[in-house]
């Protein structure tokens, strides 16, 4: 019998609802900070070793019910040759951001087999120590999300630049997004074929665009990613501040929509439509509440899901820094308990 989690991105019927959370192998957890003080972040990245000692360790410490990949949604940038770097404390930085159309046209063809190489070597590591006990999730970030950093040269608070250039050089801005959708379709194919049983999209700024502008320049090329990915491996996709967006990228693509802590998660279920699953929404702030008031929060949270098949309870986004592991393995307790017991 496949696991919950599976079953749940399928919309079948599951004895309890599965809960993972995003950046669950993280700073916030001391033997992840143990083996961080090792490497440099892009190095603990391409060391498929250590990438998937970390992937596993929340496991057995919170009993969730999926790995997710450790990554960075940036990597596929590196091989554009922009200058990909993190620097400590200031996150994220591209040397040579995407400034003007001609930069687009310039931009190398990726061979992801080998310049990502190191992520397809991590999924086996992680699959192979995992040993069936949960599935393994493998991830990207979304075209428009990579092309925010590559425009910006980093994070930002407005996405200024990258929404000028989508105005300005729509030509360019669909050049830019159909390599992007090249290179992610091979990397999520990649991470399938190497042992991933699932896959997440990021689209982590999309939430920045007005719903005409995601509908014009960035759901043609959403749909084409989601047409080239591997039948058969479900796939979430996420966003966040995408309240707005939730029927267009529900209409892009996708098993499970994510859903971020700005709506209630019947409210989006509804907007989405019950024929998709959806994975969400706690707000991450709620796991440095006290354990009664995250059980409170849990016991909403199935409440409004309604015992529907298809939920994946997770938060809206990721693990803060500074978490308390306790209150982590609180919520996952809870989730399962509540939903085990009929308490909700």
């Amino acid at each position: 019998m496949s696991s919950a989690f599976l079953r749940a991105c399928r919309r079948e019927a599951t004895p309890f609802t599965p809960v993972w959370l995003m950046r669950q192998a993280g700073r916030y957890l001391p033997e992840y900070r143990a083996v961080r003080e090792r490497f440099s972040f892009l190095e603990l990245c391409k060391n498929s070793e250590a990438a998937a000692e970390v992937t596993v360790q929340p496991i057995d410490r919170l009993g969730v019910d999926a790995a997710i990949l450790f990554a960075d949604i940036l990597l596929p940038l590196e091989p554009l040759q922009l200058g990909l770097s993190f620097a400590a404390g200031d996150g994220p930085t591209l040397e040579r951001p995407i400034r003007a159309p001609e930069q687009v046209a310039e931009l190398p063809k990726v061979d992801v087999a080998d310049a990502l190489s190191y992520v397809f070597e991590t999924v086996k590591r992680v699959r192979a120590a995992l040993d069936g006990r949960v599935p393994l999730i493998g991830f990207a970030g979304a075209p428009f999300t990579l092309a925010s950093y590559a425009i910006e040269g980093g994070g930002s608070r407005s996405y200024l630049g990258t929404k000028r250039f989508l105005l300005e050089h729509p030509d360019a801005w669909d050049d830019l997004m159909e390599k992007l959708v090249d290179v992610t379709a091979d990397y999520l194919r990649g991470q399938a074929e190497a042992g991933a049983q699932a896959l997440q999209i990021f689209d982590s700024w999309v939430g920045h665009l007005a719903p005409d502008d995601y509908r014009s320049a960035v759901l043609p090329h959403m749909r084409t990613l989601f047409s080239r990915l591997p039948t058969g491996v479900p796939v979430i996709h996420f966003g966040t501040g995408t309240s707005g967006l939730l029927e267009s990228m529900a209409d892009a693509g996708g098993d499970v929509i994510g859903l971020d802590w700005r709506i209630s998660l019947d409210e989006g279920w509804r907007r989405i439509g019950f024929d998709r699953g959806v994975q969400g929404n706690l707000d991450p702030a709620i796991l440095f509440a006290p354990f009664p008031v995250i059980r409170e929060k849990v016991r909403a949270l199935l409440a409004s899901a309604k015992r529907r098949p298809g939920h994946v309870a997770n938060l809206g986004h990721g693990i803060l820094p500074g978490t308390p592991v306790d209150g982590v393995r609180c919520l996952v307790d809870a989730v399962h308990e509540l939903s085990t017991s009929g308490s909700t």
